[in-house]
C-alpha cells in the first residue's frame, strides 16, 4: 500500500514538474513574441489582408514587391553605406558615406557615377532631396541639416570632384535630442506639402514632421515641428528606423528597420497599411539584407535599398 502511495506520489511530481516547465517555456516564448513584435506582425499581416482590396490601387502596397537586383555590390565603395534619396530632376540616387564623409551619386542599377568629398562634415548620416537642385544632408550626432547645392554645369550634366565645404552652405540646427550616436538618423520630404521628416533610431524611435523648410529657405519664413512619435510607439512593429522614404503618389510614408528586417508603410495619419519582411526567403531574397541604412521609391514605385558594407538592391511592384 505504501509502495503504491509513493509511485502515484512521484508520478504527481513529474506531472507537476512537467507542468511548470511547460509553463515557463510559454511564457518565454510569449515574451520573445512580444520582444520581436511578432504578435504585432500577425496582427497587422489579419488586418491588412483583410482590406487589401480596398489599399492596393491607393497605396504602395508592400506585399506586392519582389527584388530583382539582389546584394549587388557597390563597387568602389568599401563600407559605411547609408541613407538614400531619389533626385526625380536628374532621375538618379544619392547616398552618402560616413567614414570619410562622402556624397554618392548612384544611377538606378546601383552604379556609381560621382563622388564629393564632404570637407568639414561630422558623422553624416542621411541625405534627401528637398527640389530646385538641392540636398539636405544630415550630421547625425551634431542633428545638423546641411542645405547642399547639387554641383551641376549649365547643361545640366554632373560636375565631377569637387570637394562639398560644410561652412559654405546654409545650415539648420534641429538639437530634438542628446548628442549621441543614436541621433539624426533619417530624412525624408514631402515635395508637395514642404513637409520633412525626421526620425531617430531608437531608445526610443521618434518621428518629427518639420513644416515649412523650403518657405523658410527661400523667403525666411517660420517652421513648425509635429511629434510623432506615438504612431511608432502604439502602432509600429519595429525595433529600430534606419530609414524612410515619403511617396508622392500615395502620400503615405515607408519606414525601414534594419534590426527587424521590415519595410513598413503607414498613412501620414499614422494607420499601418501594409509591410514586407526582408528576411532570407521573402521578396524574391536570397539572403536577408543585412544592415539596411537607406530606403528610397521613385515616380515610378520602384524601390531601392542600400546596406552597409555597400550593398544595393532593387525592388519592383508585381500584381498579386
Amino acid at each position: 500500500m505504501c509502495l503504491k502511495a509513493t509511485k502515484r506520489l512521484g508520478r504527481s511530481m513529474r506531472a507537476r514538474i512537467w507542468m511548470w516547465a511547460m509553463l515557463c517555456l510559454l511564457v518565454v516564448a510569449a515574451f520573445q513574441l512580444h520582444t520581436q513584435r511578432l504578435d504585432y506582425r500577425l496582427y497587422y499581416w489579419l488586418k491588412t489582408y483583410m482590406h487589401a482590396d480596398d489599399w492596393q490601387d491607393r497605396a504602395v502596397w508592400l506585399p506586392a514587391y519582389r527584388v530583382e537586383i539582389d546584394a549587388k555590390p557597390v563597387i568602389g565603395i568599401n563600407n559605411n553605406l547609408s541613407g538614400l534619396t531619389y533626385d526625380r530632376d536628374l532621375g538618379m540616387l544619392w547616398a552618402v558615406i560616413n567614414g570619410p564623409n562622402e556624397l554618392i551619386a548612384l544611377n538606378l542599377d546601383g552604379d556609381v557615377q560621382a563622388r564629393y568629398s564632404l570637407k568639414g562634415f561630422d558623422d553624416v548620416e542621411a541625405v534627401t532631396y528637398i527640389g530646385n537642385g538641392q540636398l539636405v544632408v544630415a550630421e547625425e550626432r551634431k542633428q545638423n541639416l546641411v542645405i547642399i547645392d547639387i554641383p551641376v554645369s549649365a547643361d545640366g550634366m554632373l560636375v565631377k570632384g569637387q570637394t562639398l565645404i560644410q561652412d559654405q552652405y546654409p545650415s539648420l540646427k534641429l538639437a530634438f535630442w542628446n548628442e549621441d550616436n543614436k541621433g539624426l538618423e533619417s530624412l525624408t520630404y514631402d515635395l508637395k506639402n514642404d513637409r520633412l521628416y525626421v526620425a531617430k533610431e531608437r531608445d526610443p524611435i521618434q518621428l518629427l514632421e518639420v513644416s515649412g523648410l523650403r518657405k523658410s529657405l527661400d523667403e525666411g519664413g517660420p517652421m513648425s515641428v509635429r511629434n510623432l512619435s506615438g504612431w511608432i510607439k502604439n502602432k509600429v512593429f519595429a525595433t529600430d528606423v534606419s530609414s524612410a522614404t515619403y511617396d508622392e503618389k500615395s502620400g503615405h510614408l515607408i519606414l525601414l528597420s534594419d534590426e527587424s528586417k521590415l519595410l513598413i508603410e503607414i498613412t501620414t495619419e499614422g494607420k499601418v497599411i501594409s509591410f514586407r519582411s526582408l528576411a532570407r526567403g521573402f521578396a524574391g531574397l536570397h539572403k536577408g539584407i543585412p544592415q539596411a541604412e537607406g530606403v528610397n521609391i521613385d515616380e515610378d514605385g520602384y524601390l531601392y535599398v542600400v546596406s552597409e558594407p555597400n550593398l544595393f538592391y532593387r525592388f519592383t511592384r508585381y500584381s498579386e
